[in-house]
């Protein structure tokens, strides 16, 4: 039986949720994937606007009115260039809970998100949302900025922490690459320049080689005395790194700079999507 590769983007009809959209349709125009539209109902922000619909039936109504515009604009445009399909659904509850039990479901192989980012009036919740949804997820998810229009990537940056599931990951990295003919750069960010990390380094190379089989692919070692997310971002805007790849595995490189305190640190990345790959 053939495999589809499903994906699954949330949308709330903000401006950062169609950058997410046209992310999500134009790779999945290359997956020749099914895309799910998927929208969360929050009765209670709807009632304040709406007291009189009690029954939440206009809010339904005007929500999937928006839903199949959306879905036209995708299918219009995404059926010529590979895209399989494009369903819509609506859910009621949580946004991070629902969207997470419906990517079960439909058995998701990428969720992928749009964030509001820095806002100067609630820096408080900095992508709170989105982050909350990379904690919880347990499918890859693609985080997309407010301001990041879809481009094709040039560069993919992949963080790495020298596990063995790094040789699982690089490969998804490399299909990924292969459709916009990519260069990826595998990065190991260290807090010191120690020569222990050089001959690591080497050898994580070596092991790594044999499971890549691209060419546009530069094994980079950096060391920062800042703050690894710091030194991260830095590199990716020196490198030109268009999307920033990690995997999230206990004691990965993910969870050491990011678990703390994720919203903050994704706030560095604000200007970049972020790929968390969850599982294999």
């Amino acid at each position: 039986m053939e495999n589809i590769f499903k994906i699954l983007c949330p949308t709330d009809f903000s401006e950062c949720s169609l950058n997410a959209i046209e992310y999500a349709s134009r790779l999945g125009e290359k997956f020749k994937a099914q895309l799910v539209l998927f929208h969360v109902l929050n009765r209670e922000d709807y009632q304040k606007l709406s007291p009189m619909d009690t029954e939440g039936k206009f809010q339904k109504e005007f929500v999937l009115e928006k839903l199949k515009n959306l879905q036209k604009a995708v299918l219009d445009e995404g059926l010529l260039n590979g895209l399989r399909g494009c369903d819509i659904a609506i859910r009621e509850g949580k946004i991070v809970n629902v969207a997470l039990e419906y990517a079960k479901e439909m058995k998701a192989d990428l969720i992928v998100a749009g964030t509001e980012g820095l806002n100067d009036l609630r820096a408080h919740i900095i992508g709170s949302r989105a982050s909350r949804m990379v904690e919880q997820s347990d499918r890859d998810i693609l985080i997309v900025p407010r301001k990041v229009f879809f481009k094709p990537p040039r560069k993919f940056v992949y963080a790495s922490d020298y596990l063995e599931e790094d040789k699982l990951a690089i490969q998804k990295v490399v299909e990924m690459a292969r459709f916009f003919d990519s260069e990826i750069d595998l990065v190991h960010v260290s807090s010191h320049q120690k020569a222990i990390d050089k001959s690591l380094h080497i050898a994580m190379v070596d092991e790594i080689r044999p499971f890549v089989r691209y060419e546009k692919i530069n094994y980079v070692l950096k060391s920062y005395r800042d703050e690894l997310a710091l030194g991260l971002e830095n590199y990716l805007q020196v490198a030109k790194g268009d999307i920033l790849v990690t995997l999230s595995k206990k004691k990965s490189f993910f969870d050491q700079i990011f678990s703390k305190n994720l919203s903050k640190k994704m706030s560095y990345f604000l200007n970049k999507p972020l790929w968390v790959i969850k599982s294999f």
